[in-house]
């Protein structure tokens, strides 16, 4: 008995309350506001569709443009309705879940491509060095939501084709950043003793340098996810992204405009939303930044507090 009683205190909530980042975690405020405010946003983009989506599309004229803060109408309405009677809180919800999937799916995209080709630019160098090098300085000088602009124009706007866009167009950011890092790092003596003992270039890259250049890589995801919401919604406000059945929060901002004046809320609610998802994703980014920087982790760990002894 006296054994299973001492399990807890040396199990794995034990570790975790002991570990270093866990106390840098919830040695930051912001972090852990910005990072529940991600999880909930995922959660609504993963379970509130299959709920409301019948009653997310429903128009009904004589709710044009309804009032927010009020339940006359049925908890739906508490944001108000916009120009077709549709209610804005469903639709946010039917919102998010097309904008996380762009997010999500665009950055992985574009994560792994340039994570891989950078890797291999940066430990190869030579003539395939300078090859992807170009090729990802045409795509870093026409800026990528031009670009999108062009590629949308010509092909059908979905969502499909939207993260295609926005993936290909942001991988020069990871590849630069994976290659020079991957530069500095087969430079190194554990990389000169794998290559004496005769280890592969795949398993020098995969098992060496990739693991090193990962947190980068992942921070520099984490900070991305911003960008990409943001340019899908500038997207979608221009005309060019989705159109409707598929809506996000973007093309709500975008319907709203015309009637800033006389119902503000149409397009304030999707654009604080907007903000503040972008903003959450930004300030996790820096967090995981700091995590890895050691003179900066130091901020965050909380330091205990001294028992006062009896005079």
């Amino acid at each position: 008995m006296a054994m299973i009683a001492s399990l807890p205190k040396s199990g794995l909530a034990a570790r975790l309350r002991r570990s270093p980042r866990w106390q840098m975690f919830w040695g930051s405020p912001l972090t852990v506001i910005s990072v529940g405010w991600l999880l909930f946003v995922l959660a609504v983009a993963l379970i509130g569709p299959h709920f409301v989506a019948d009653e997310a599309n429903l128009q009904n004229i004589a709710l044009r443009f309804f009032k927010p803060f009020t339940l006359n109408k049925g908890f739906e309405f508490v944001l108000g309705a916009d120009s077709l009677g549709r209610p804005i809180l469903l639709q946010l919800i039917m919102g998010a879940q097309t904008s996380m999937l762009i997010a999500v799916f665009a950055v992985g995209t574009s994560a792994l491509l340039g994570y891989a080709i950078g890797l291999v630019a940066g430990y190869f160098g030579g003539w395939l060095d300078n090859i992807l090098l170009r090729l990802a300085d045409i795509l870093h000088t026409v800026p990528s939501l031009l670009l999108a602009l062009v590629v949308l124009f010509v092909l059908q706007p979905s969502v499909l084709n939207l993260i295609i866009v926005l993936g290909i167009t942001r991988t020069p950011v990871y590849l630069r950043t994976a290659r020079a890092q991957t530069l500095e790092i087969r430079e190194r003596m554990f990389v000169e003793v794998a290559r004496a003992i005769g280890a592969s270039h795949w398993r020098i890259i995969t098992r060496d340098i990739a693991p090193l250049v990962f947190p980068t890589i992942r921070t520099l995801a984490m900070l991305e996810v911003a960008t990409v919401i943001l340019a899908a919604a500038s997207l979608t406000f221009l005309g060019i992204g989705l159109q409707r059945p598929d809506v996000d929060w973007g093309m709500m901002v975008a319907d709203g405009r015309a009637y800033l004046k006389t119902a503000w809320f149409v397009t304030v609610f999707p654009g604080v939303v907007i903000v503040l998802t972008a903003l959450a994703a930004n300030i996790f980014s820096n967090w995981l930044r700091a995590v890895e920087d050691p003179t900066q982790s130091a901020l965050f760990v909380r330091k205990p507090r001294r028992r006062r002894t009896a005079a």
